[in-house]
């Protein structure tokens, strides 16, 4: 398994308190499976996630490709709520 931290913040001035972080976990499957988890969080100064938007593809030996994306945000009780999330299927051309 591989994973990458990223975080940035492009505009600190505008951005002073929020910054986005990025996780992507890679794993292959013993069966040749690829999943790739990519995690994006936006977070407060105090580490509260406010936001996520995370896309999961897996690709399989076939190359039938599946892409889930959720989008969700905190709510009152700092609680995570998805609010969208789209799930596409792509099956390899036959020819």
């Amino acid at each position: 398994m591989e994973t990458t931290v990223i975080g940035e913040n492009e505009n600190p001035e505008e951005l002073e308190e929020l910054e986005e972080i990025e996780v992507i976990t890679t794993v292959v499957g013993d069966d040749g499976t690829v999943v790739v988890d990519d995690l994006r969080a936006v977070v407060d100064a105090d580490g509260n996630v406010l936001a996520t938007d995370e896309t999961i593809a897996a690709e399989s030996p076939d190359g039938t490709i599946v892409v889930d994306e959720v989008i969700s945000v905190a709510d009152d009780d700092g609680e995570l709520v998805a609010i969208e999330e789209d799930v596409a299927v792509i099956e390899p051309d036959e020819g």
